[in-house]
C-alpha cells in the first residue's frame, strides 16, 4: 500500500507558523511533505502570495499524518 508524499520547494505558513527561539521557527502541516534540508528556500503566507523571506529547513518529522517543520527564516523581505 502506498503513502502520500508531498514534494515541497517553499515554505507556505498560513500564519500557523510559531517562533521557538531568535529566527527558529516551527510549522505543523497536514500530511506528509519533504522538503530539501540545508538549503535556502522562499517562505511565504499564502501559496499565491509574496516572498515574504528565506528560510534554512533545519529538521523535518513525519508521524501520525503530519510534518513538523523546523526551520530558520535567514533573510526577510520587507512589507515597505
Amino acid at each position: 500500500m502506498g503513502m502520500p508524499l508531498e514534494l515541497c520547494t517553499m515554505i507556505v505558513t498560513k500564519g500557523k507558523e510559531k517562533r521557538v527561539e531568535g529566527n527558529t521557527f516551527i510549522l505543523e502541516k497536514d500530511g506528509y511533505r519533504l522538503y530539501p534540508l540545508d538549503v535556502p528556500i522562499e517562505v511565504r503566507r499564502t501559496k499565491q502570495g509574496e516572498t515574504s523571506g528565506q528560510a534554512i529547513v533545519k529538521k523535518l518529522e513525519l508521524t501520525n499524518e503530519k510534518t513538523l517543520l523546523t526551520y530558520e527564516l535567514i533573510a526577510l523581505n520587507s512589507i515597505n
